[in-house]
């Protein structure tokens, strides 16, 4: 599951088992990666008009090749003999690619005019390959998809791939340390989440309260929960100007300084592989906020039994507003220069149905963008997967823009700023709305 992006996007050396994770929903390892993939995978003028395919009736015949990161590339071509055993006459090759190399790797495919049929994308990958991909057939249905994620394909108003597993972020916390701390049930709106921070501190032994993004790279995209739940977006209604200098923005920058400021969150934690599972393991940081992929890590570096001492809750929110996360993931998507692409889209659908979808959840631990799946017992008697699916019903995604990726750098930056050296979030977002205004916005 990935990124991050969307995504989803920093580097997963301490993946656990199950629960994994990658850098998608968290997508590239070096914001110079993405910088130069924006550049060289398409055009300022977008993608042009492209015609959709149409889908062939009958089984898939030929050879699909497919690369894929991570995990699914690792579990993928195991998992497809189903799709063989249904489609006897075609042959799938399976391509495993490490997430810290696959974004060099399709742009070199792509240069070459050597792409495979079908690609794995993080959610924000989209504006930069969309010049290279073939638009979603209209017989490939997303009606049943998570819609943010199903937005994530859509680049100037064409869709381009289908969503394959989804990712969003909720807040992980010690069910046990809480009741020490004298709380019984996890609040859902700011004062109380920061009073239980306090209370985990004070009255729990923790060193730090929560774990809270200070600095680095993604710093901007894990402070976008507590934003969007302000009542924040980062664009006008019809995407034409940015709007990072509103008052909702400043405010939640400011209401995350404060943990800072009061010693409940640490300016420079350990970002060392598997540091914040230990944290959390020992008790030291009791609180953080965090996607599927440290389900499984948590877990691991707890022991045996300590999956009973932490639980999952949705973001907190202002009261009467609606706690929105972030949403990420990974689509598939079939390249211009696809060999065989009626066969790759027939792939691409069966890898999509919610009962596929529910297979590849037990395989894998990535959760489906097909809401129909979550009604499965593997997934809606999971207490921890739950809420991921709860969440995912309020999410939202950064724009499919040729510039956010510059913009969410400096925003970074100023981010560090903030929590850091005190900057002040109404001059930071001030500075971060000239920046933005001067890149533009780019094309979808």
């Amino acid at each position: 599951m990935r990124l991050d992006y969307h995504c989803e996007f920093r580097t997963r050396a301490d993946e656990g088992v199950g629960m994994t994770r990658k850098l998608s929903t968290l997508t590239a390892v070096m914001v110079a990666s993405v910088l130069a993939v924006a550049a060289c995978g398409r055009s300022d003028e977008g993608p042009a008009d492209k015609p959709a395919d149409s889908i062939s009736s009958g089984p898939a015949t030929g050879t699909i090749n497919i690369w894929a990161q991570g995990t699914e590339g690792e579990a993928l071509n195991d998992f497809l003999k189903g799709f063989r055993d249904a489609n006897p006459d075609v042959t799938v090759n399976v391509t495993a690619i490490p997430w810290d190399q696959a974004q060099n790797k399709y742009q070199t495919a792509i240069a070459g005019g050597t792409t495979p049929d079908i690609g794995m994308l993080g959610t924000d990958w989209m504006a930069s390959f969309a010049n290279a991909l073939r638009a979603t057939p209209k017989q490939v249905d997303t009606s049943g998809m998570y819609p943010a994620n199903v937005e994530s394909t859509n680049v100037g108003g064409t869709h381009y791939g289908v969503p394959w597993y989804v990712e969003t972020r909720v807040i992980f916390y010690r069910t046990d340390l809480m009741q020490k701390a004298g709380f019984s049930s996890f609040p859902t709106d700011w004062e109380g989440f920061k009073q239980l921070a306090k209370a985990m501190k004070e009255k729990a032994g923790a060193q730090y309260g929560v774990a809270l993004p200070s600095s680095g790279w993604n710093a901007f995209f894990g402070d976008l929960p507590f934003i969007w739940s302000n009542g924040a977006e980062l664009m006008n209604a019809d995407q034409t100007k940015w709007t990072f200098d509103r008052p909702e923005t400043v405010e939640a920058l400011a209401y995350l300084r404060s943990f800072f400021d009061e010693g409940l969150a640490n300016k420079s934690p350990d970002d060392q592989p598997g540091a914040t599972a230990g944290a959390f393991a020992n008790g030291s940081v009791p609180m953080f906020l965090s996607g599927p992929w440290d389900v499984g890590q948590i877990a691991k570096a707890g022991g045996a039994g300590f999956e009973d001492k932490f639980a999952l809750a949705p973001v907190p929110a202002p009261p009467g507003k609606t706690p929105i996360s972030s949403a990420a993931g990974a689509n598939l998507v079939v390249f211009d220069k696809a060999k065989n692409p009626d066969a790759a889209w027939k792939l691409i659908q069966w890898l999509t149905e919610p009962r596929t979808q529910v297979e590849w959840f037990k395989a894998t631990a990535d959760l489906p963008s097909q809401k129909a799946a979550w009604s499965d017992p593997a997934l809606a008697n999971d207490p921890k997967v739950s809420v991921f699916g709860k969440q995912l019903d309020n999410v939202k995604t950064p724009p499919t823009l040729t510039t956010w990726t510059q913009i969410a750098a400096a925003a970074d930056t100023l981010v560090e700023k903030i929590m850091k050296t005190g900057m002040d979030p109404a001059q930071a977002m001030k500075e971060l709305q000239a920046t933005a205004d001067s890149l533009g916005t780019g094309t979808r």
